[in-house]
């Protein structure tokens, strides 16, 4: 029901994470949802010619196309809006709808996706929608590619977590170059770590060392010398998982800064005593005030 042809986020953990979803699953619960709208459409239409039936011809006819347009968009604009990517169809197999970084839907990307399905499902009834999905790496849709958006299975096997950081490794791990390394790589690592323990002693380091020559050809400085390959792919992989999670979390904000006092701190000396007004003279002339 799954598949994995493309990495959703470069990263181990949650790339790997993200099971992409085939289209004949997804075609099932568009299936799904097309029995929804056709029962909501008729119930309206039922309400409809029950309520108004004193309306002319033209109106009638204006109310029914503006009725239909909001029943085939506004049912997945909705549905997945509210329920942060999913429909009737898609709940009941276990789909979802995120963005290409793995985050949850957006409103935007719902409405995109709404419009292009008006006209890629219901007026070219779906041939588009099948073509692009199968000549895609990751399944999309026309809809899928304007609203940058994926449809990924949440009922798919989870996969075990990333190794974690040896300790003697960790200062050599942190000065990686990682850029060259690629997906098919770290997989290769992955799955080969997550199975070592179920393997014979000797096939198991015939295949660590292979696969540590495909990864240490792509990265930079070298593995230090004298350390088990299996140490060095989890290194690897941990700092690898280390960094995709920081460039995925959000910058901290900087705190800001109090304002210098105006004056120094205290203590401060008395004010002096206001003086008395001098008394006014007794005679003479007077200056006026």
């Amino acid at each position: 029901m799954v598949s994995q042809p493309e990495p959703v986020v470069t990263g181990d953990a949650v790339v790997l994470d993200i099971q992409i979803a085939l289209l004949p699953v997804r075609a099932l619960a568009a299936l799904i949802d097309v029995v929804a709208i056709l029962v909501f459409y008729l119930l309206g239409m039922v309400l409809w010619a029950l309520a108004f039936t004193q309306l002319d011809d033209a109106l009638t006819g204006a109310i029914l196309i503006i009725f239909t347009v909001l029943t085939l968009v506004g049912y997945p604009l909705v549905m997945e809006t509210t329920t942060r990517g999913r429909s009737l169809g898609k709940m009941a197999l276990g789909l979802r709808v995120v963005s290409e970084d793995g985050g949850p839907e957006r409103f935007r990307q719902a409405l995109f996706r709404a419009l292009a399905g008006f006209i890629e499902l219901w007026m070219l009834t779906g041939g588009p929608a099948v073509i692009c999905s199968l000549l895609s790496a990751k399944g999309k849709r026309i809809g899928d590619i304007f609203a940058g958006t994926v449809v990924i299975s949440e009922r798919a096997p989870r996969l075990a977590p990333p190794p974690a950081m040896p300790p003697m490794l960790a200062q050599w791990a942190a000065s990686l170059q990682l850029s060259g390394l690629g997906a098919e790589q770290a997989e290769l690592a992955r799955q080969f770590l997550s199975r070592a323990g179920q393997l014979d002693p000797r096939v198991r380091d015939d295949m660590a060392y292979r696969i540590l020559g495909e990864v240490a050809s792509r990265i930079s400085p070298p593995p230090p010398q004298g350390v088990a390959p299996q140490w060095v792919l989890a290194a690897v992989l941990a700092e690898r998982h280390r960094r995709e999670l920081a460039r995925l979390m959000p910058a901290p904000q900087p705190s800001p800064q109090p304002y210098p006092p105006s004056y120094p701190p205290g203590p401060y000396p008395p004010a002096p005593a206001p003086q008395p007004a001098p008394p006014p003279p007794t005679g003479g002339f007077v200056p006026p005030t």
